[in-house]
Parts: C-alpha cells; sequence; structure tokens
C-alpha cells in the first residue's frame, strides 16, 4: 500500500486517501438498502467507536507530529501545538454559529435562521463536522512532502484508515434517522454519502496549504486535531448517550482509541 501511495504526490495521495474515508460513509449510508432501523444499543456502541478513533488521531497522528515539528519555529514547542488546537475548536464552534443545521434528535436548528428543510439541515450538520476529518487526512499526507522526520506516509496512510472506519457509523448514523421519519431508501442513502463529499475537498485543500506555507504546518495539523475533539465532544458523545447507552457508548471509545493508536504505531 505504502508504494501505492508512493507513486502520486501528495495532493493526489491526499485525494485518494478521502475518497477512501467518503466511501466508507458511502457504505454505512448503503445500510438502509439491508434493513429501516439498526439496534440503538449497536449504533451507540459504533458512535462511540467512532468518537474513540477521532481522540486517538487527534494526538497519535496530529498533535504529537506537530510538537515535534514545532522544534524548529524557535517558539516554546507547545505554543504552536496550543494555538493550533484552539482555533480549531474556536473555528468550528463559529460555523455552528452560522451555518444553519440540525443535530439527530434534536428539534431545534441550530446557526441562522432559515427555511431550509429539515433534511437539509441534518445532512450539513454532519456535513460541518467531516470537514476536520478530511483536512486531518490531507495534512497528514503534506506532512510528508514536507519532509518532517515524525511525519511519515504510512502514518498518514493510518490515519485516512482509522478515519475511515468511524467513518462507517457515521453514514448509518445520517441514512438511519432519515428513513426511519419516511424518507425514501434511495434518498437517505443519497443524503448519507453526500455528508462525506467535503472530505476529498478539504484534504486537497489541507494538503495544498500546507505545501504551499510550511510554516504553519504545525498549526494546521494542532487545528485538525482542535476541531476534531470538538466533533467529538459537541456530537458524537451526546448522541451516543441520549437512549441512555452510556456504558456501552463508553466501552465503544475505548476499543476505537485502541484500534486506532495500534494502526497509528505499528503504521506509523
Amino acid at each position: 500500500m505504502i508504494a501505492f501511495f508512493s507513486q502520486f504526490s501528495p495532493i493526489v495521495q491526499a485525494l485518494i486517501g478521502t475518497l477512501f474515508t467518503w466511501a466508507m460513509t458511502a457504505a454505512g449510508a448503503a445500510s438502509v438498502f439491508l434493513t429501516k432501523k439498526i439496534n440503538r444499543k449497536v449504533l451507540d456502541v459504533m458512535l462511540g467507536f467512532a468518537g474513540g478513533v477521532m481522540i486517538a488521531a487527534s494526538f497519535w497522528s496530529l498533535l504529537a507530529p506537530a510538537i515535534d515539528m514545532s522544534e524548529e519555529s524557535g517558539l516554546p514547542v507547545w505554543l504552536p501545538p496550543a494555538i493550533g488546537f484552539l482555533l480549531g475548536g474556536v473555528f468550528l464552534r463559529l460555523l455552528d454559529r452560522i451555518l444553519p443545521h440540525l443535530h439527530v434528535g434534536e428539534d431545534q436548528p441550530e446557526g441562522v435562521k432559515t427555511t431550509w428543510q429539515r433534511i437539509t439541515l441534518l445532512v450539513l450538520a454532519i456535513t460541518l463536522h467531516n470537514f476536520p476529518e478530511g483536512l486531518a487526512v490531507g495534512v497528514a499526507f503534506g506532512a510528508v512532502a514536507a519532509g518532517y522526520p515524525s511525519a511519515t506516509i504510512a502514518g498518514a496512510i493510518a490515519l485516512a484508515i482509522g478515519i475511515g472506519i468511524q467513518n462507517f457509523p457515521e453514514g448509518i448514523a445520517v441514512s438511519m434517522p432519515l428513513r426511519t421519519t419516511g424518507v425514501s431508501t434511495k434518498k437517505s442513502f443519497w443524503y448519507g454519502q453526500l455528508s462525506a463529499i467535503v472530505e476529498p475537498i478539504a484534504g486537497v485543500l489541507g494538503a495544498a496549504a500546507v505545501i504551499l506555507f510550511r510554516p504553519i504546518l504545525p498549526y494546521a495539523m494542532a487545528f485538525a486535531a482542535g476541531a476534531m475533539i470538538f466533533v467529538v465532544v459537541e456530537d458524537l458523545v451526546p448522541e451516543s448517550h441520549q437512549e441512555g447507552n452510556v456504558d456501552l457508548a463508553t466501552m465503544g471509545v475505548m476499543l476505537g482509541f485502541t484500534v486506532m493508536m495500534i494502526l497509528d504505531v505499528a503504521l506509523g
């Protein structure tokens, strides 16, 4: 797999990696063709798993390399990652305040008032939270081109695999609620996969940005980490707790964290 990726430019690598993460979302969304409803306990474990993967990826694949890269900045090594991490959270919070969207299980949309349909608002909520995942993969591949020892193509591939794995339950979490509210099977699938189409866009932008502006790399990696942690705490964890399956969701988080840690340490 490493040999396959190595023959392409970092931007193409980022595109391939994020197309994989999008495809995993589409695979999850395709579950509506098999069943109209998924057991809520199973879904909450899967959502917890997704959160655990994102937490582990934020540290092992993004923050730790960002700290190593900050040694060249002439600043305290903790400063660029701290700034980038906080900016990632602030950025997602600002988008939450501006972009109209509706979280699964809630009745009141967030963002500016709009007359958009409920289905559009639901998809936008997931699309908003998929952006940092694509950005993370793109930045990871871009970091390899920058020549930092702590950034490896194997590590970037591991991150793409991890994000792809956790995108599967996210696809289910979008398409299943739509199907149970009466939306047709084809439309439920369409909107489910559409929620992740932003990931290849974010991935290419992230890779291009860090290649063109190498000094921003530690900030960019920490930014992606902060944005992903925001998504976990603001969306995935609360959603996995809605039906009271807290312990099951927590075990899902533990399992997801372990899987991503193994992927990153073994491959990266």
